[in-house]
């Protein structure tokens, strides 16, 4: 079995280099980088299944960075490094699509044993489901690697919709679970990490989002499901217009 490859983007050369040798003697394949742009064209040319990102970095910092490996990939875990402990930068790490975050100094068996859990859950066989890339939803069409909704307008003409990566994230399980429910926990745990008060709102703002963007089709509605979830319903034409 190869050994998973971790892309180390960090701009002090001495730490990055022993941190690369430290990850390296526990079996992974780490490429160095050590400014954010150096990152982003590593992240280009490699295949990694992980990112670990220094913060505060010459010509892009670690966020910046963070955001544009997010529109090109949604599924590469993410691991922020940073000196800094403020509550709004931990939030605005994770909104970005981090799946942990460590402030220096830090113990390395602790970052290791952090690597292992987000691989491990990373790389847990896949619901059949969740390899589909596109679908199709009444005339919509969905491409979830570009997060782009289209619709066909008749004859060539199409209308086209770009989805933040949330809304991606969600009208994706939405079409995962077409006319069936969609459990509001499921959801929230996976695209937002856990389910509360403050979540839950949060999942209902980008529900009226998809609701508007999907109106134009009057034969798709997303109903609340009261005390359980949401539903995508999609009716066939046949039935549309019986």
């Amino acid at each position: 079995m190869a050994n998973n490859r971790i892309l180390l983007v960090e701009d002090d050369q001495n730490f990055g280099d022993v941190l690369r040798s430290y990850l390296e003697m526990h079996d992974y394949d780490v490429t160095l980088a050590t400014d954010g742009l150096q990152g982003l064209d590593s992240f280009k040319k490699g295949e990694f299944d992980l990112c670990i990102l220094d913060v505060m970095m010459p010509k892009k910092d670690g966020f910046t960075l963070a955001r544009e490996i997010r529109e090109r990939d949604m599924e590469t875990p993410i691991i922020f490094l940073t000196a800094k402990t403020m509550k709004d930068d931990v939030l605005q790490g994770f909104k970005i699509g981090a799946d942990d975050y460590i402030s220096k100094p830090f113990n390395s068996e602790e970052l290791l044993y952090r690597i292992q859990a987000i691989l491990k859950r990373s790389q847990q066989k896949a619901d059949p489901k969740e390899e589909i890339k596109e679908f199709n939803i009444g005339k919509f069409h969905f491409n979830y690697p570009l997060r782009v909704l289209s619709y066909d307008q008749g004859g060539s003409e199409e209308s086209k919709e770009k989805l933040s990566p949330k809304e991606a994230q969600l009208l994706r399980m939405f079409a995962m679970h077409m006319n069936d429910i969609l459990p509001r926990s499921e959801a929230l745990t996976k695209i937002w990490g856990e389910d509360n008060y403050f979540t839950a709102r949060s999942m209902d703002v980008f529900v009226t989002k998809l609701r508007k963007y999907l109106k134009q089709d009057e034969n798709i509605e997303i109903v609340n499901i009261h005390g359980n979830g949401f539903q995508l319903l999609v009716k066939a034409e046949e039935e549309a217009g019986s």
